[in-house]
């Protein structure tokens, strides 16, 4: 099993174990959380010296994405880069794999508190776009929208390993993080029983790709 089935809104979805969003009858591919350029990030400012290649790593497995659904319309959901600098920095090589990744499709970026500012790379800057019903924006909010969301980078720890996952609730998603370089909120933290309810499911990426109560 590659993806898992659930309803929002009264349209069908997938979440996909690569923690890709998949929605069939759009058409549509959905990302968040790549923090392209974490790295060199680090790098700058001080930080731990990380081997850069999460760039690399990323968008390869994009590209498969890209490839395995091939979706007339992506949206990356907020901080696609770690910092304002890292967009503008991306090296040559990640900046033509993504134009070439963009090439002849329908691409949003949607502000993330990251990247709070339209990128030079083409495609459609948003605070937040909504499609069917659907709002996708990076930080949840708490009221009765029907939301896809990222930013909280959910992990959930199944038999001492902890996992990136989405975490699905009635009318709202949150989605793992799909870069490389990125940390995680416990699925038990208290932001998530508020905005998920008792009732939600965490879906965990990689193999095996689980569902389980959220909590």
């Amino acid at each position: 099993m590659n993806t898992y089935r659930f309803t929002i809104a009264g349209s069908i979805l997938h979440a996909c174990a690569s923690g890709a969003l998949w929605w069939p009858d759009q058409k549509l591919l959905c990302v968040s959380d790549l923090h392209l350029g974490k790295s060199a990030r680090m790098a700058r400012r001080g930080g731990a010296l990380l081997p850069p290649y999460e760039g690399q790593e990323t968008l390869t497995r994009l590209d498969a994405d890209l490839a395995r659904y091939a979706p007339r319309k992506v949206i990356c959901l907020g901080d696609s880069f770690d910092d304002a600098e890292a967009a503008v920095g991306l090296e040559e090589t990640l900046r033509l794999w993504i134009l070439r990744l963009m090439e002849g499709r329908d691409w949003t970026w949607i502000e993330g508190n990251h990247d709070p500012g339209p990128i030079s790379l083409g495609g459609t800057y948003l605070g937040q776009e909504t499609i069917q019903g659907i709002t996708f924006r990076h930080i949840a909010v708490d009221d009765k929208t029907s939301e896809i969301s990222g930013h909280y980078h959910p992990k959930f720890k199944l038999s001492g390993k902890t996992r990136p996952c989405f975490l699905i609730g009635t009318e709202r998603v949150i989605l793992p993080a799909y870069g490389t370089y990125t940390g995680g909120m416990a699925s038990d933290a208290a932001p998530f029983a508020r905005l998920i309810g008792k009732e939600g499911r965490a879906v965990l990426t990689g193999h095996p790709f689980v569902c389980v109560p959220f909590r």
